[in-house]
């Protein structure tokens, strides 16, 4: 039976043993109510854990990792400050992998906190604006902590909350984490330009949040029948709705509706997709299954990195020994987008770093192997895109120097020659 209890008047110890691992929403589907709690109290809960795949709300700080221990897929969002301090634990795994580490406990869900909607008549509540491994971890979890936030949309999501499976219900009326679109330069608008390039009529589109992404919604309204599966969304798939690029009308399952995991955006993504069927939130065993995804005509898919090397090696975690981004769901998405029936996998990045100092095109990655060569197809920075599948380790090279930052290609072209001469 549903306790509900005052937000002023929480004591997470009536339910929290010691050594418990709570798991919770992560990006802007964050119960900031209960994460609050939970760090002004930890150090009368006799230590605890928590999995937290991403954070924006800036209530992850490295001072409070003195009685809980943190984890994450990676350091996304607000959680590099963690990495920096070395207070993070870095677990590498795929999005689409969370909600069953979570049923086969090698993720620890104990407690699950939520921030959902207000119930509907039938007294289900809407997940708003995360969904992806929420389920899992309701469904694990031997305590289900909701914050019930008016102010949370709500989504139409693969499945709701029912009230009998809240165990303890916090009502709150509190502005949700937004996340505002990026500043969008020069550099940004060539990469969009050659990554828009491969979005065609009837393409359906996966794109993460930032600069690139949000100028490429910019480039592509002169399409037509669009379609978005994707793991996040941002405020740029409503400009792409109201101008009618996006109709999801030649998608072969779940025609008409854009297909996320999690909402990443201000207000306005929040109000349109408030009871709006158009918007599909779901799990990540649907956002992110392969099967899915490879059935999905001209699937495009566009991802980032911090580096990559000259045979098509991704790096999008690890640079000069800092930890800066995850693994996320981009192997999941390059797979995809690279075996898709007709469909195309991207990854765009700019041709340098360190304000032009350092190239990002490399002879060997200063970091891991985030995606495999095997698995390349398409990279583009502002210089071009260069198109890997199918190619030798020594086309390759040669085609990735030619996108590179001119001031680096000399340096480039000495190591893909070494490639060329071994072959390999």
């Amino acid at each position: 039976m549903t306790e509900t209890l005052r937000a002023e008047a929480l004591e997470l110890g009536r339910f929290m043993r010691p050594g418990d691992h709570v798991v919770w929403g992560q990006a802007c589907g964050e119960p900031a109510t209960l994460i609050e709690a939970l760090i002004a109290q930890r150090a009368d809960l006799g230590g605890v854990s928590a999995f937290a795949g991403s954070s924006f709300s800036g209530l992850l700080t490295p001072d409070i990792t003195d009685h809980i221990a943190l984890s994450s897929m990676g350091a996304i969002g607000s959680l590099r400050t963690l990495t920096k301090a070395g207070a993070l634990a870095v677990v590498p795994c795929h999005v689409g992998q969370i909600a069953g580490m979570i049923e086969a406990g090698i993720i620890g869900c104990d407690i699950a906190f939520v921030q959902v909607s207000p119930a509907d008549a039938d007294g289900n509540h809407s997940y708003g604006l995360i969904n992806d491994y929420v389920q899992a971890a309701v469904a694990k979890a031997r305590v289900v902590v909701a914050e019930v936030n008016d102010q949370i949309p709500f989504t139409h999501c693969d499945a709701l909350l029912p009230a009998a499976r809240i165990d303890y219900r916090i009502d709150v009326s509190r502005p949700p984490v937004e996340v505002k679109p990026a500043a969008i330069g020069e550099g940004d608008l060539a990469i969009a330009r050659h990554a828009a390039a491969y979005i065609g009529d009837g393409s359906v589109i996966q794109v993460g949040i930032g600069a690139v992404p949000d100028a490429i919604t910019q480039l592509i309204r002169d399409r037509r029948d669009l379609g978005v599966h994707s793991g996040m969304i941002g405020d740029g798939l409503v400009d792409l709705v109201e101008a009618g690029v996006v109709t999801n009308a030649l998608k072969p399952f779940e025609t008409g509706v854009s297909v996320t995991g999690a909402l990443i955006g201000t207000r306005r993504l929040y109000d349109f997709a408030d009871r709006n069927p158009a918007v599909g939130m779901r799990s990540s065993r649907l956002t992110h299954a392969d099967a899915v995804l490879t059935a999905i005509p001209k699937l495009v898919t566009i991802n980032s990195a911090v580096e990559v090397d000259l045979t098509g090696q991704v790096n999008a975690e690890q640079t000069n020994g800092a930890y800066i981004g995850g693994t996320g769901g981009q192997v999941d998405y390059v797979r995809a987008g690279a075996r898709a029936p007709g469909g195309r996998s991207i990854i765009a990045l700019p041709a340098t770093a360190a304000g032009g100092k350092a190239s990002r095109i490399v002879p060997a990655l200063s970091g891991p192997v985030t995606t495999a060569r095997s698995e390349a197809d398409v990279i583009v920075t502002e210089y071009g895109a260069a198109e890997l599948k199918g190619r030798s380790l020594a086309e390759r090279a040669r085609r990735l120097v030619a996108i590179a930052h001119p001031d680096f290609r000399e340096t480039l072209d000495r190591a893909a020659f070494e490639i060329a001469k071994r072959g390999y």
